[in-house]
């Protein structure tokens, strides 16, 4: 059941049509976004079609648009969104003339009332944990799809991203994202694919993609590749959730303990990555007082289970591990960085990449001076990953600056601030420019 509802001047629940007055199109639109990915599950499941189930879901919000400013917000939104979708599948179905067991179904339910009551019922059988974004997550990763396909379908359909964010979280182009994804939704069409949590030895298989697809949204949330805002909660928070849902369904997977952790120890640094006056906090200046002690201690218990569950060396475990060097040092100065730059050997041997390679150099030259940072990073300037990586000369740029070479350092971090999609890290970046300036060599 939906928890939406409009609010009166005195804080007390109900739709009022004296108060619709004031139903503007964004208020819509707000609770259009919160039932979206519920939505788009459950038509999937019926009409086994994603392209068609979004198209479905954007036919509903129109109505909802035309209908709810003079008739108010419904009791249960996402079940007036669902049985207007419904309505509109019906007569696609009747117009073209197919599905006609599928017709007589959906309009059986309709026309006696009982298609939330149905749909609840249908999705506790199909789906043992009873979340429909779930078992669209177990979906998009099925693997009749690439890796690339299961991610970027996931993080387009569950995340809500657009393709722009998504190519920058791939460090790829926004044409390539936009083809991954429609070659998926025809993949899964032409499949047939069940819209469903799988069991037994297939859900197995698919958890490393599912944690994969999860993690990487809420990287995104943790570091907004684009706009003003250089924290996403709600996608970080949504990661997590269905990290618990993992956790609970796999409990003796490491790996699944790993992500948690990780996204646990490093979401408790939240309040303290903005300052009072909105700027970007660096590890370095961030007030440590403001950082979430449940989470770290949730953090520091899912490290535990990991091992003794014997997974210390997975991928996720490591990065939560890297995390919890943070976590357990009171100031900036008590890092134990000589154990960083030991997980981050072992991470880059266990999951080779130019952006672990990056970190691994930020380590090495935190524990051993910022020359060794410099040669690290002179291993994989050229990686053409890295090209347009905003990232990589703000590293570069921080090595130089420690040294002294401040007309070298103020080049970089020129470079890092033009190529920065998120508008905090930007104005951050162009305050180390004039520190650079100011500062002789």
């Amino acid at each position: 059941m939906s928890i939406l509802r409009t609010m009166t001047r005195n804080g007390q629940a109900g739709p009022n049509v004296a108060d619709s007055q004031a139903l503007a199109p964004p208020d819509i639109e707000r609770i259009y976004r919160m039932e979206r990915v519920r939505l788009v599950a459950g038509l999937a499941r019926h009409v086994r079609d994603l392209s068609l189930a979004e198209d479905l879901a954007q036919e509903a919000l129109v109505a909802a648009l035309a209908a709810w400013p003079a008739s108010g917000i419904p009791p249960n939104p996402g079940g007036w969104l669902m049985t207007t979708a419904k309505r509109r599948a019906v007569d696609l179905w009747r117009r073209r003339r197919m599905m006609a067991r599928h017709e007589a179904a959906l309009a059986h339910d309709i026309e006696t009332g009982r298609a939330d009551e149905q749909a609840a019922i249908e999705a506790a059988l199909d789906n043992e944990i009873g979340d429909e974004r779930l078992s669209l997550i177990f979906t998009a990763c099925h693997p009749l799809l690439s890796r690339d396909q299961r991610t970027a379908l996931t993080l387009k359909v569950i995340g809500g991203l657009a393709t722009e964010e998504i190519a920058r979280a791939f460090l790829t182009q926004e044409t390539t994202v936009a083809q991954r994804i429609v070659r998926a939704k025809k993949i899964l069409c032409e499949g047939d694919v069940a819209f469903e949590v799988p069991v037994g030895e297939a859900r197995g298989a698919r958890l490393a993609s599912v944690l994969e697809v999860i993690y990487l949204i809420f990287n995104e949330g943790y570091a907004a590749s684009s706009g003003e805002d250089l924290i996403r909660p709600q996608l970080c928070e949504e990661a997590m959730r269905l990290g618990r849902i993992l956790v609970g369904l796999a409990p003796e997977e490491p790996e699944a303990h790993g992500l948690l952790a990780l996204m646990e120890l490093q979401t408790s640094r939240f309040k303290a990555r903005i300052g009072p006056d909105g700027s970007a906090q660096t590890l370095e200046t961030q007030n440590r007082r403001l950082w979430d002690r449940l989470l770290i201690q949730r953090g520091l218990e899912g490290l535990l289970a990991v091992k003794r569950l014997g997974g210390e060396d997975g991928i996720y475990a490591l990065q939560a591990s890297l995390a919890a060097v943070h976590a357990r040092a009171a100031r900036f100065e008590d890092t134990d960085w000589g154990r960083s730059a030991a997980l981050y050997d072992k991470l880059l041997a266990r999951s080779p990449s130019p952006v672990v390679a990056l970190n691994r150099a930020v380590a090495h030259a935190m524990a051993f001076g910022p020359e060794t940072g410099l040669v690290l990073l002179a291993e994989i300037e050229a990686e053409p990953q890295l090209a347009g990586y905003a990232a990589l000369y703000a590293a570069k740029a921080d090595f130089l600056m420690r040294l002294g070479r401040m007309s070298e350092a103020r080049m970089e971090f020129q470079r890092a601030a033009e190529l920065s999609g998120n508008e905090t890290e930007r104005s951050f970046l162009m305050g180390r420019v004039r520190s650079c300036t100011e500062a002789p060599d």
